[in-house]
């Protein structure tokens, strides 16, 4: 590490603010916009919800996980999408740390599930902006012959 860099605190995860769902997100692909959503609220709720409520929460998301890369290697298949392999390493390390997660949670060890839920948070807009993003322009143009019309409202900060 460069010597200009210091190593986060402990304490730096705590701080970061909660997933929020924003338009920013939004590729115009009505279907995976909408698990993209519900993406974003269960990591939401990893990150704020009480301990006790987290090995819920952790399967629930490991659920929508499941199925939400399901549903996009799906239409990668479907479509012959180019880059459907590197698109499927990444939904499978995902879940390859969710798993693991989950079993360490089972063990009391709440401090791994809150810091898988900020790197889901740190992990996902990149991923949604280039593979997913990719992937919808994709299927639009093989479906609908372009690329899709994204209006997103509500993107200036307060």
């Amino acid at each position: 590490m460069p010597p200009t860099e210091t190593p986060a605190s402990p304490s730096a995860e705590a701080d970061a603010a909660p997933m929020q769902w924003s338009d920013a997100y939004l590729l115009g692909y009505g279907p995976m916009d909408a698990l993209h959503e519900e993406f974003v609220t269960l990591v939401h709720q990893l990150q704020t919800a009480p301990d006790a409520d987290l090995p819920g929460l952790l399967d629930a998301f490991a659920e929508h996980a499941q199925r939400h890369f399901s549903e996009e290697e799906a239409w990668m298949e479907e479509t012959d999408f180019p880059a459907r392999g590197c698109h499927a390493d990444e939904h499978a390390a995902v879940m390859k740390s969710v798993l693991e997660v989950r079993e360490v949670l089972a063990q009391g060890r709440s401090d791994v599930c809150r810091s898988l839920a900020q790197a889901l948070a740190n992990w996902f807009p990149g991923h949604a902006d280039y593979l997913d993003s990719a992937l919808s322009h994709w299927m639009c143009k093989r479906r609908l012959g372009g690329k899709p019309v994204v209006i997103r409202r509500n993107l200036q900060k307060s």
